[in-house]
């Protein structure tokens, strides 16, 4: 079996693939100070909490946090007795290279997503990523990635608010009831969600007068649903969206002979 790990800014991701279907999937603040011990000791308590048998035989992982990979790597190779592939590294192999500027290295989810929105989906697709940051992702029509856009996080936007303005209150986001608010909940909320989905909207229609042919628009991460009630322009919703690009990236590294 596959253990598929997803190490974001803000949490981390583990989820086991059987070949056909996600077991289960168990999340973890991210910690670079974590250790492959520690790992262990919440991986197993989990899996056991869950009732799972997993042989894990391969282990992928993609990080935005470079120091987590070390600790990473050595609970795989300690555990599972195997060397993890690493998404951006030389040796994972990718479907289909990305196209940008020379030198740039794009992040491992924003690859993994691109290899899973052409998988589920076929090319010329925008995948609208919600996580610390809100990403915008270009898939072309044969699968690369080609670039995109990065926006703060909604969360990120609403921690600086209470932070940098002392009076403001820090509040969860939900769609308002109203776009004009009637006290400093409302407006911030009001703000916020329309504001974010007025960004979304506008950035997705920039994308595609751009790109200048028809595309899809996916959306993926936990505040995609919410979003998606604004109307913004989501074709689908994926919550499984980066770790499915795992499994693929995977699959095609078994393929391709360097796993």
């Amino acid at each position: 079996m596959l253990l598929a790990i997803d190490c974001g800014n803000t949490n981390t991701v583990f989820s086991i693939w059987d070949g056909e279907k996600f077991l289960c999937t168990l999340r973890t603040s991210t910690h670079h100070a974590r250790t492959a011990d520690a790992y262990f000791t919440w991986y197993s308590t989990l899996v056991k909490h869950y009732g799972i048998e997993a042989d894990i035989s391969d282990v992928i992982i993609a990080s935005t946090v470079p120091r987590v990979v070390f600790n990473l790597r050595v609970f795989a190779d300690r555990f599972f007795g195997c060397r993890p592939l690493v998404v951006g590294k030389p040796e994972c192999l990718l479907p289909v290279n990305p196209r940008i500027d020379e030198g740039t290295v794009p992040g491992p989810d924003r690859l993994a997503n691109a290899a899973a929105a052409f998988d589920r989906h076929g090319g010329n697709i925008v995948v609208v990523d919600f996580g610390t940051a809100t990403n915008f992702d270009v898939v072309a029509a044969d699968g690369a990635y080609v670039g995109g856009i990065i926006a703060p996080g909604v969360n990120l936007s609403l921690e600086a608010l209470h932070q940098g303005a002392a009076a403001l209150p820090h509040i969860d986001i939900t769609r308002p009831e109203k776009v004009i608010g009637t006290n400093t909940v409302g407006c911030i909320q009001s703000g916020v969600y329309w504001g974010y989905s007025g960004l979304i909207e506008g950035l997705i229609a920039r994308i595609k007068t751009e790109y200048g042919m028809p595309m899809k628009v996916v959306g993926t991460g936990g505040l995609a649903p919410l979003f998606d009630q604004a109307d913004v322009g989501f074709d689908a919703i994926e919550d499984d969206l980066t770790m499915h690009g795992l499994t693929v990236i995977h699959r095609y590294n078994k393929e391709n002979g360097s796993t």
